[in-house]
């Protein structure tokens, strides 16, 4: 016999049918959901867990080789903006000195949004390699630096400073390094120009550690004061 025929089977043939293809478009929709939370609380562990580049402090330091083309370096005086128009970076710069493990502070994740200087190192735009650092991220999203891998040589940085002056640098070149690999001559070495670093994480973040592996720097040299 055609059951196809029977007004009772044939209704819940399409009962049947309507109950899989629901089946089938709940199922779908549950998977897109699973995969929608797992990549959220990926990018929030992520973000939470990073803490910035620790860096070592200055140790007995050869001297570098000169930068190309440096002015005379300006008399020491406290840094307090900085700007990079390239990647529309203006921040205030907060003083920062050492961890009791002797690595060098980093801005407080509340504060991602401002860069800060090593105080116990030159000032910006004094003779000797100042460094300044700051997050690439927080909780909240991009941070300060969160650009600072786009920077090319002869990229403008713009150091204001407490006396009034303005130190203007040149980057020089960009590198990426690992963290257990960091170049702490090149970075801190004593220089006979006023030099200037910028530093950030990079790389992969490691969920195990909360960090990042790799470091970002600029280095530049003051070209207009």
């Amino acid at each position: 016999m055609d059951q196809s025929a029977t007004p009772v089977t044939a209704g819940r043939a399409r009962a049947h049918r309507g109950f899989k293809a629901r089946g089938r478009v709940l199922a779908a929709i549950g998977i897109v959901v699973v995969a929608l939370i797992a990549i959220s609380a990926l990018a929030v562990t992520a973000l939470r867990g990073q803490r910035g580049p620790a860096l070592p402090p200055p140790s007995a330091a050869r001297s570098l080789p000169p930068a190309p083309a440096s002015v005379r370096p300006l008399r020491p005086s406290p840094p307090t903006r900085l700007e990079i128009p390239k990647i529309g970076v203006t921040s205030s710069l907060m003083p920062l000195g050492v961890n009791s493990d002797h690595s060098l502070q980093v801005p407080p994740l509340s504060r991602a949004q401002e860069a800060g200087w090593y105080r116990h190192g030159p000032t910006p735009g004094s003779k000797g390699a100042a460094v300044i650092v700051g997050h690439v991220d927080s909780t909240r999203g991009p941070a300060v630096f969160f650009k600072l891998g786009k920077l090319r040589p002869g990229d403008l940085i713009r150091v204001h400073r407490q006396d009034g002056t303005t130190a203007g640098f040149r980057v020089d070149s960009a590198e990426a390094v690992s963290k257990n690999d960091f170049p702490t001559q090149k970075v801190y070495g004593r220089v006979g120009y006023a030099a200037l670093r910028l530093i950030t994480c990079g790389g992969s973040f490691d969920r195990g550690s909360g960090h990042y592996t790799d470091n970002i720097i600029i280095y530049a040299h003051l070209a207009t004061a």
